[in-house]
């Protein structure tokens, strides 16, 4: 039986996180979709937040699986949202899981509901009821993990100033 759990990343695990990040800016170019194909997540983007203590790992018997960044507070991308609405409005109380990612050694292991459910456990340990994520419309393998893992889609966002079309998703947590 493997040891699995999450803890917040430390500037030790930026290397291994700077591949993994790799690792899926290529899966993804693979599998056409256009996410994350333009230089975001840059280096910088992942150091800032390892700094800004918002990065998780998942281990996986010692080795790093996965990472996500777990943002606190009011996403500015989610302020305004299309064809939906947030159930507990734009500027409720949530967590907002960002720049998720598995390992390729470990892709397809179905190890992506065990990150997700750790940020959840972290989540609602820090008092937050609420979480969000989005994803690329034609990232499909993402939309199929976020639903699976409880989510219901709740509208069309835009990240960084309207440039980039993401489907929004929230989860409310007892």
């Amino acid at each position: 039986m493997s040891v699995t759990y999450i803890r917040q990343a430390t500037n030790e695990d930026l290397p291994e996180i700077k591949k993994i990040i790799a690792d899926a800016k290529a899966y993804l170019k693979k599998q056409g979709v256009d996410q994350w194909q333009d230089g975001y997540p840059s280096d910088q983007n992942l150091a800032d937040d390892v700094k800004n203590e918002i990065t998780y790992v998942l281990i996986i018997d010692g080795k790093i699986a996965g990472t996500a960044a777990l943002w606190q507070g009011i996403d500015l991308n989610y302020l305004k949202i299309e064809d939906g609405s947030w159930l507990n409005g734009i500027e409720a109380r949530y967590t907002a899981i960002h720049r998720i990612a598995l390992s390729s050694e470990f892709r397809g292991q179905h190890l992506s509901e065990k990150l997700i459910s750790g940020l959840l456990t972290v989540s609602r340990t820090l008092g937050y009821h609420d979480v969000r994520i989005d994803t690329h419309p034609d990232n499909l393998g993402m939309q199929h993990v976020i639903t699976t893992n409880g989510f219901d889609y709740r509208g069309i966002i835009y990240m960084h100033a309207g440039s980039a079309k993401r489907f929004a998703y929230q989860l409310l947590l007892q």
